[in-house]
Order: C-alpha cells, then sequence, then structure tokens
C-alpha cells in the first residue's frame, strides 16, 4: 500500500476549487483505483492523504488530463506553495475494534 500526502499552503480556495476537488475525488476512487481519500484545511494550511495498492495507480492518476488542470490551477489560484510525498505503508494500527 502506499499513501500520496498532499500539503499547502492555501492562496485562495473558491467555488471553482471545491467542485474540482469534489469531482477529482470521486473520479480517483472510482477510475484510478484510489482505495481511500482524506483530506483537511485549518488555519490557510491543508492536507490530503491518498491511499493506493501501486504505484502504477499513482502515476496514471497524476498523468490525467483533468488532474493536471486541476495542478495548474493549483499554482496558479489556490496555493502559495504545495509539496507531495509518496510514502510505502508499512504497518498500520488503530483503535477502531468490528462488533
Amino acid at each position: 500500500m502506499y499513501i500520496v500526502i498532499f500539503k499547502a499552503s492555501i492562496k485562495a480556495l473558491d467555488a471553482t476549487y471545491s467542485d474540482m476537488a469534489q469531482k477529482l475525488r470521486h473520479k480517483a476512487l472510482s477510475q484510478f483505483n484510489c482505495v481511500r481519500f482524506e483530506a483537511c484545511s485549518e488555519n490557510g494550511f491543508e492536507i490530503a492523504l491518498s491511499y493506493w495498492h501501486s504505484l502504477e495507480d499513482i502515476q496514471r492518476w497524476q498523468q490525467d488530463a483533468e488532474h493536471q488542470l486541476a495542478q495548474r490551477l493549483g499554482k496558479e489560484h489556490w496555493y502559495r506553495n504545495f509539496s507531495v510525498e509518496i510514502c510505502q505503508l508499512e504497518r498500520a494500527y488503530s483503535s477502531q475494534h468490528d462488533m
């Protein structure tokens, strides 16, 4: 399992951003084998975590035309700066219990 960590300093998020983010999240999950997607923003900072089974799926997602448009808009309008990290998950556990 791989995790893509997106971190950004927010410049200005608008309605176009909200629509694009929702559409791309659905697209990643339904068409590009993204397993899970979580995001939050607070105090001018955004972080998004997406979980993937393979580097190939991540690469296909990265090359998607609509995703590339969102990246360009992010650089031009929505974010002051951003970073992306791709990590391999070695172990995971949680406090949730199945009943």
